[in-house]
């Protein structure tokens, strides 16, 4: 649990309790009845949902309703939070805040998320002219557009996906690095993992995926027990294409908040003869039936 310590009142309550009851009344305020299927006008003294139909959509008892709202009740349980979330339609991040002010972590917090954002979405879908590639937070592949799919072939599943997995065993993609590019790489990755596995520590992949790579490579673990911070840095690298040759390209690394997502994009120097090379690649991946985000 992730309860913080709170204030005691002379009432028996605490700051902390208080401060759900409160939220959990504005939200209440808040809601639209017509939403949830209810009339909408009428004779409703009070903005919102009343006590009652809150109840009803949570399966729980006005009284505790009541209770959570007055700082009368300790400790909702993670299925309350769930059920009174769904009655009142809340964000994925105000789900998340009610559940941290009840002293629990939130469901997103204890696995590595794979839920992709309708923005990073527009990314793969629009940006078809650059290679993009969507991970999560363990760096396993979650989606990429044609063009990376071009670039690094098809989409592979398991382990092979991982991009942590796959650089430390030496069966990564067909990129050429340097001995300190790539050193600096795993250094990143690994500090990545290491935020990773701090903020889902519940996760049964990562661990597993940490504790092989710790078993089994002398590298991965010299490095994971230097705790050395490096993140990651616009770096430009090479790729040999069996169709068009050499492709020297600049990769960035980007990080959505929504869903904690890694970004991978690969963009040509403007004007260069990469730029042209890609730019055809482009035109005759986008043609093709098969030119579509996976």
């Amino acid at each position: 649990m992730l309860a913080s310590p709170a204030c005691r009142t002379m009432d028996g309550m605490t700051s902390h309790d208080n401060e759900f009851g409160r939220l959990l009344r504005a939200w209440r305020d808040r809601a639209q009845p017509g939403e949830l299927g209810l009339p909408a006008s009428g004779a409703r003294r009070v903005p919102g949902l009343r006590r009652e139909e809150l109840a009803a959509f949570a399966d729980l008892s006005v009284d505790y309703i009541m209770r959570l709202e007055q700082g009368r009740a300790d400790n909702p349980s993670p299925n309350v939070v769930a059920a009174l979330g769904r009655a009142l339609l809340l964000s994925k991040a105000e789900l998340d805040h009610f559940y941290r002010l009840a002293g629990h972590l939130p469901p997103s917090e204890l696995v590595v998320p794979s839920y992709i954002a309708p923005g990073v979405q527009r990314l793969l879908t629009r940006l078809a002219d650059t290679p993009i590639a969507v991970y999560d937070a363990a760096w396993t592949l979650l989606s990429h557009n044609p063009l990376w799919r071009e670039l690094f072939g098809q989409n592979p599943v398991g382990r092979a996906g991982n991009v942590a997995w796959t650089t430390f065993t030496h069966a990564g993609p067909p990129v050429v690095a340097s001995p300190e590019e790539f050193e600096r790489f795993q250094r990143a990755l690994v500090a990545d993992l290491r935020r990773s596995l701090g903020r889902y520590p519940h996760d049964r992949f990562v661990r597993q995926l940490v504790g092989d790579l710790l078993e089994d490579n002398p590298v991965f673990a010299a490095m994971w027990a230097d705790g050395v911070v490096v993140p990651f840095a616009s770096e430009r690298k090479t790729i040999d294409h069996p169709g068009v040759g050499r492709l020297i390209l600049d990769c960035d690394v980007l990080t959505s908040v929504e869903g904690d997502l890694r970004i991978v994009a690969y963009t040509a120097p403007l004007g260069s003869e990469t730029a042209d090379k890609l730019r055809s690649l482009a035109l005759d991946v986008n043609s093709t039936p098969a030119g579509r985000v996976t």
